[in-house]
């Protein structure tokens, strides 16, 4: 029973937590670096970046991935749960970006709110995703980024400067197009 319970509540924050981006930038308005576009776009000056603090975890193939390993590349870090609409839509997007960049950029995933592994992993087959993917299901890494990443705002998109610091943010769904523009200004 109290399985069922947890599952239950499980299910509910997934599905009320599931932002399209529009209840984030109504929330942020007047937010300096704010720029409407493709999904809420932030950018932060080199000066006005803040350190992305340290993430660490196992994916979702069973290895570890730490981020302060990345020191030296630009790191696009994405928010998503299997179980939400707008990282469907954007999954072929960072797909098509991660291609496109090639290894000079390190792409990972934090996947969130999935309470089993095997709807994330389906996810990642069905949309062809190469990165790797930290499994989050309780949050907990996702929380680390507090005040950086709403914990309702999924998906999220950050992009991380060589020297660990975020350069700009997505909430909601972000394009191919959003994303080489944005490492570009990370480099």
């Amino acid at each position: 029973m109290r399985r069922v319970a947890v599952l239950v509540a499980g299910l509910m924050l997934a599905v009320t937590a599931c932002s399209s981006g529009q209840q984030a930038a109504q929330d942020r308005q007047g937010q300096a670096g704010f720029v409407s576009g493709n999904g809420n776009v932030s950018t932060f000056a080199p000066a006005d970046r803040k350190a992305a603090p340290e993430l660490t975890g196992e994916t979702l193939d069973g290895k570890t991935w730490t981020l302060s390993e990345q020191t030296g590349k630009v790191v696009v870090l994405n928010v998503w749960g299997s179980w939400c609409p707008p990282c469907r839509k954007e999954a072929p997007e960072l797909v098509a970006a991660a291609k496109e960049l090639g290894s000079s950029v390190q792409f990972i995933g934090l996947n969130t709110r999935d309470l089993d592994p095997a709807p994330a992993r389906r996810f990642v087959q069905e949309f062809g995703v190469t990165f790797p993917s930290i499994y989050d299901p309780d949050g907990k890494a996702l929380l680390r980024f507090r005040g950086q990443i709403s914990p309702k705002a999924i998906p999220t998109t950050l992009v991380i400067d060589k020297d660990g610091k975020v350069a700009g943010r997505v909430v909601g769904e972000v394009t191919k197009q959003t994303l080489l523009g944005m490492v570009a200004d990370a480099r």
